[in-house]
């Protein structure tokens, strides 16, 4: 059998399983224990958090063999389709490829005729925004009085590139960010359960370089056990991320934060010999001092400040030294009462 990257071998399967959504995967599991199912969606959200995912996982519970139930069973030979993209009744269409008048012309031709082995037909468009606006007006009558048996799921990235007319026709769901800590903690389940070695700060290096998108985070862990095999360092992460270790944020804060402008400008140099992009250091110089800042200020800032325990913990010793007054005046307005700015 040849290699399946981690963002498909992990592919969730059921609504538990979809990260960082529950408020979407918990409405819709109630809409079919109820009754109460839309028949037109629209998921819009950021590049790998789920939509396509969630939609899939809508298909199959909506044909089941036990069906329609909030957690499909997986088994049947509808969910085994469905997961495989082999189903005659879950038609996934690509909007970029597919976006003519001539292509919703087909579609509206096609949605009479019944499903073949399952109970709905679900027609699930992906970057439904790419339709023309004349496709968009050939498919309002049928979005707007299917037949019983069509589901229509929408995605999309850009929901504002989406005329009103068809938003008024959708139920709206809103896909958001994941958190840092929840793709690091599928991310630890990932690695525990394939046998790769990883640091928590190598893991959180590749959550931060994911921006929030669950895929991005897995398509980045297989790179890296690519380049460094079965145990990932975090020296191979930085190289392949370009990201910048808190170690190295933290020692220069030290020499910013003690003007020590001989000590920065070498440890600048060292960074630019190495390749390290300079945006990338400014970025994470910035929030490096948000980060003291917070510290600082919070009772905990744990709940604030997205970081492994263990950088946690450095980083809050390094606030318990620093003086206030060497922050930027800038933020004087957050400082506690008493502290001074320059």
């Amino acid at each position: 059998m040849s290699y399946q990257v981690f963002a498909r071998k992990w592919r969730p399967q059921v609504f538990e399983d979809v990260i960082g959504q529950g408020h979407i995967t918990r409405t819709l599991q109630n809409a079919i224990a109820t009754n109460r199912l839309a028949h037109a969606f629209l998921f819009s959200g950021p590049r790998g958090v789920g939509k396509t995912t969630t939609a899939r996982i809508l298909a199959k519970a909506l044909n089941c063999k036990e069906g329609p139930t909030p957690t499909p069973c997986g088994k049947c030979d509808s969910c085994l389709e469905t997961a495989a993209g082999t189903s005659v009744d879950v038609i996934e269409i690509d909007g970029a490829s597919n976006r003519g008048i001539e292509h919703i012309r087909e579609l509206r031709e096609t949605v009479k005729y019944a499903p073949v082995g399952g109970k709905n037909k679900v027609y699930v468009i992906d970057e439904v925004h790419m339709l023309t606006n004349e496709a968009f007006n050939a498919l309002l009558k049928t979005l707007e009085e299917p037949p019983p048996h069509v589901i229509f799921i929408f995605a999309t990235t850009e929901p504002q590139k989406i005329p009103s007319t068809i938003h008024s026709r959708c139920q709206r769901y809103s896909f958001k960010r994941i958190a840092l800590h929840e793709i690091a903690a599928k991310l630890r389940e990932i690695t525990d359960k394939e046998g790769i070695k990883v640091s928590d700060q190598g893991l959180a290096m590749i959550a931060r370089a994911a921006e929030g998108s669950m895929r991005d985070s897995q398509s980045l862990l297989d790179q890296a056990v690519s380049y460094s095999g079965m145990e990932v360092r975090n020296e191979d992460l930085q190289a392949i991320l370009g990201a910048i270790g808190q170690e190295t944020l933290r020692s220069l804060a030290d020499g910013l934060l003690a003007r020590d402008t001989a000590g920065l400008l070498r440890q600048i140099d060292s960074l630019l010999e190495q390749g390290q992009d300079l945006r990338q250091l400014t970025a994470g110089m910035v929030e490096h001092i948000r980060n003291l800042i917070v510290s600082l200020i919070a009772k905990e800032p744990g709940k604030i400040v997205e970081l492994p325990s263990a950088d946690l913990d450095a980083l809050r010793q390094q606030a318990a030294g620093t003086d206030a007054e060497r922050l930027p005046c800038r933020y004087k307005d957050l400082l506690p009462v008493g502290h001074a700015c320059m």
